[in-house]
């Protein structure tokens, strides 16, 4: 017996159950699917490569996620959620405010190192002027924490009189990302034009602290800077 999707039900104890985890079966068309989007952009992907590379059919993908653009959407809001998870299990609630950003940005460094389909897909969705992610709801969400995450941080450094005031959190995060985000984006580049690997263990230790230290001259008061 076959689903809506022509994809086998199979019949277990009185009852219909898809032969295949719907959860499972969805998370990994997202995963293949983030990475085709991310080597070969909106246009250049496509949908019968995906499905010859996951567990299912194309008829499965389109049953989940209507058509192209709604697996691109999909794919595209499950990699800010991933972000945002990570920054979630950071446990920094309790830490003194310079170590919070400290640990917030030293998280921030390593995601976008260990995810670059993530930058990539950021960047493609730029190349669309954001046009897919205005019709998210779960990403503006997902966002908001991550600014009212950094708000957080940033008023207890005030508070303490670690943390220059009059600082804007959306100004922050946007310097947090932009330095993180950077040694991904352009590392291909900068590495072929200054013949020096970017990428490499060491240089990637040293742009960690780098990053790391700019942000906090950035948002610490004169006298606590040392």
């Amino acid at each position: 017996m076959n689903g809506a999707d022509g994809d086998p039900i199979k019949r277990k104890k009185g009852r219909l159950t898809r032969a295949q985890d719907p959860d499972g079966t969805r998370e990994n068309i997202i995963q293949i699917a983030s990475e085709e989007f991310a080597l070969n952009g909106l246009s250049g992907a496509r949908i019968d490569e995906i499905a010859a590379r996951t567990r299912s059919s194309k008829r499965m993908i389109y049953y989940y996620f209507g058509d192209k653009d709604g697996l691109y959407l999909a794919a595209l809001e499950n990699a800010y959620r991933l972000v945002r998870d990570g920054e979630a299990k950071l446990n920094i609630d309790g830490l003194p405010p310079r170590e919070a950003l400290t640990k917030l940005v030293e998280f921030t460094f390593d995601h976008h190192h260990r995810h670059e389909d993530f930058i990539r897909m950021v960047m493609i969705e730029n190349i669309h002027h954001a046009q897919y992610l205005e019709r998210s709801s779960a990403i503006r969400q997902l966002n908001i924490t991550a600014i009212e995450n950094i708000a957080t941080i940033y008023a207890r450094g005030v508070q303490d009189e670690q943390f220059r005031d009059g600082l804007d959190p959306v100004d922050l995060h946007w310097q947090v990302s932009a330095l993180c985000f950077f040694n991904v984006s352009n590392r291909a580049t900068f590495s072929r034009i200054f013949e020096r690997d970017m990428g490499n263990a060491e240089t990637l230790a040293r742009l960690r602290q780098n990053a790391v230290e700019m942000v906090l001259r950035f948002v610490l008061r004169n006298d606590q800077l040392r």
